[in-house]
């Protein structure tokens, strides 16, 4: 593991964001929060304090869903038309574009992401913006025969008043999945970001007034999963919830969901990803990959390749090139453009270390890594990638979503094998499988249950394509035209001619 260091320098737009006063965009305007309570977001590369951010209660919470829904029935549902929404959105889209150096320096300075890394993440949610302003004007109905003297037609409406709950692994980007198509949709949105990052999304407040969406339409509230999350999720005048993040939390929103108003909930969960690499792979295509699909982002993204499955007769060569490569890749501060960045907040690195306690403890091998770093980076939360091989897959760090730089490796003898082993989690988000036998490929791909399946290759996406987990990595299916049906209703229309 290599450590790079530069000096840091910030554009002057970034600085000045930084020092002004943080508050929350309800009707166009910048207020407070009632309560005016604040909390601390705090760099992750050396713990400091980048800012305050309001803490919206239940009452901030309300009236912001108040504010919306007035714009939803008044203005937004039926006083703009669908072209105007989709110029709305390609605006938007145009002027992230010019300050797309202002998200990067923000989301690496909130997040911890290298640099590059941010831009990747800016420049999909350009393209997200863009992709779904031409669908603002092609949400159609159908006609439906069913007797000479009866016409049927359907129609998909707006929700309503939508709440989007972002994580704080991909803030910017994640935020965009959600925002681009519901406003597509003709819904008005109150977006919450994850309070460890919420900088992004309150600059992309600033740019939303610069577009001109009309007041209401775009609510942007700080704070907690309690009491900010809580408030949205059993808000009685919500219509829908769109959450990214743990099982744990979108079990809890599901429930407060059916106990309030039994509000339409999308949720993309945790996952614990299979890779799985058989004996006839391009070996040169996959030890490339490994790394990156292993510990991209510090291992913070659900999508990753925390199961690692090997055939026996490859299994040495791959674990050792793994192993030197993961020792290659370089850890510092995000802007000093290093392969990987802090973790987020010090209480997610001790809860990674617990994992890799419990991984020993339990009797799994370690043979690279999991310590923390110390020296110039020990004010910030910084890991090394860590790589544990076993037999066992009932070892807690083989069944449960760690969310960090942490694998597991493993070997099988053939197909039927590491199908049943690739299977046996409670997640079913993504899958990879590596192989030159294009049949065996999509076998595996019709064998595995997981949402999105890669064939040599790993983390693929596009706006276009619709992604989402089964079993316990949610439910719905957010991007292409999939992400349509998450933010409208269908309605059948009867006429007797």
């Amino acid at each position: 593991m290599k450590v790079k260091t530069s000096h840091i320098a910030l554009t002057e737009k970034t600085t000045t964001f930084l020092t002004s006063t943080k508050k929350m965009l309800v009707n166009n305007q910048w207020i407070e929060s009632e309560a005016k309570k604040t909390f601390d977001t705090l760099n992750p590369a050396n713990g400091n304090v980048l800012t305050k951010i309001p803490i919206a209660d239940e009452n901030d919470v309300d009236n912001a869903v108040v504010i919306a829904r007035n714009a939803f029935d008044l203005i937004w549902k039926d006083g703009i038309k669908p072209a105007e929404r989709s110029d709305l959105l390609w605006k938007l889209a145009t002027l992230i574009e010019r300050d797309i150096k202002i998200f990067m320096e923000l989301e690496t300075l909130d997040n911890g992401k290298p640099l590059e890394k941010a831009k990747y993440d800016v420049l999909g949610a350009i393209n997200h913006l863009k992709y779904y302003a031409g669908w603002a004007t092609k949400i159609e109905g159908t006609t439906i025969p069913t007797h000479s003297n009866k016409l049927v037609y359907t129609k998909k409406e707006p929700l309503g008043v939508v709440g989007l709950i972002v994580p704080w692994n991909f803030p910017l980007m994640i935020a965009i999945w959600k925002l681009a198509p519901a406003l597509a949709c003709g819904n008005c949105c109150i977006l919450k970001p994850a309070e460890q990052t919420p900088l992004t999304a309150l600059y992309l407040g600033k740019l939303i007034l610069e577009a001109g969406f009309p007041p209401g339409v775009v609510n942007i509230i700080t704070g907690p999963g309690i009491p900010t999350g809580q408030a949205m999720s059993q808000h009685m005048d919500i219509d829908k919830i769109s959450f990214t993040g743990s099982t744990l939390v979108g079990k809890k929103i599901m429930e407060a969901s059916a106990k309030s108003n039994l509000k339409k909930v999308s949720l993309e969960l945790g996952g614990k990803s299979p890779n799985v690499i058989f004996e006839d792979a391009d070996l040169d295509m996959v030890l490339d990959s490994l790394q990156w699909s292993s510990f991209y982002n510090t291992g913070q993204e659900c999508t990753l390749g925390s199961r690692i499955y090997v055939q026996e007769s490859i299994f040495e060569k791959v674990l050792k090139s793994f192993k030197e490569k993961a020792g290659k890749m370089t850890i510092s501060n995000g802007f000093n453009n290093p392969d990987l960045g802090p973790m987020i907040s010090e209480k997610q690195l001790n809860t990674v270390l617990d994992y890799i306690e419990l991984g020993e403890t339990e009797g799994a091998k370690l043979v690279y890594g999991g310590n923390r770093l110390d020296g110039d980076l020990a004010k910030g939360y910084f890991l090394e990638p860590t790589i544990f091989i076993t037999k066992n897959e009932d070892l807690t760090i083989a069944r449960e979503e760690i969310f960090g730089p942490v694998v597991v490796v493993s070997k099988f003898k053939d197909f039927d094998e590491v199908i049943k082993k690739a299977n046996t989690s409670k997640y079913g988000l993504a899958a990879a499988v590596w192989t030159k036998d294009l049949s065996k490929a999509h076998r595996f791909a019709n064998a595995i249950d997981a949402g999105t399946v890669w064939i040599n290759g790993y983390d693929l996406f596009d706006a276009a394509v619709p992604f989402g987990g089964f079993k316990q990595s949610g439910n719905g299916k957010e991007m292409g035209k999939s992400a349509i049906d998450l933010y409208t209703k269908e309605k059948a229309v009867w006429t007797v001619l």
